[in-house]
């Protein structure tokens, strides 16, 4: 099962039933992939989803991501700082300590990680990671 991490702004509009984005959330909770999180994200996220959707929501999708089997918690010893934003690095530094797959983002910001070859980190948009989950 690829292991992947879900930049925020991506799981935030995955979250509704009605957003064109819903099957990255139906997948996760399908158990179709394996997100991999740290404290720091999931913090991030609860606060971005309660920001823009509720409390009640947040705690929902956190209380359903800290449940789901086939999510890794996963500890980092060491900061990479690959990105100038220095909120957007503990996604890369979690990808590295998990040897995710990949980090799904829309983040432009992201796109330097082409450049750098070590450690190498793959980051792709949500239509090729739809593409790979419908291949599966």
């Amino acid at each position: 099962m690829e292991k992947v991490v879900i930049d925020t702004n991506v799981l935030l509009v995955s979250i509704s039933d009605r957003s064109r984005l819903h099957w990255i959330f139906a997948n996760l909770l399908a158990g179709n992939f394996t997100l991999c999180v740290t404290t720091e994200i999931l913090a991030e996220y609860a606060e971005i989803i309660e920001r823009h959707m509720g409390r009640e929501v947040s705690e929902n999708t956190l209380a359903a991501i800290t449940y789901l089997p086939n999510v890794e918690f996963v500890n980092t010893y060491y900061r990479f700082k690959l990105l100038k934003d220095d909120d957007d690095n503990k996604f890369v530094d979690c990808a590295i300590a998990a040897s995710a797959s990949y980090i799904v983002t829309h983040d432009k910001d992201f796109k330097i990680l082409a450049e750098i070859d070590f450690p190498k980190v793959r980051v792709i948009g949500t239509e090729e990671f739809e593409m790979i989950l419908t291949k599966k």
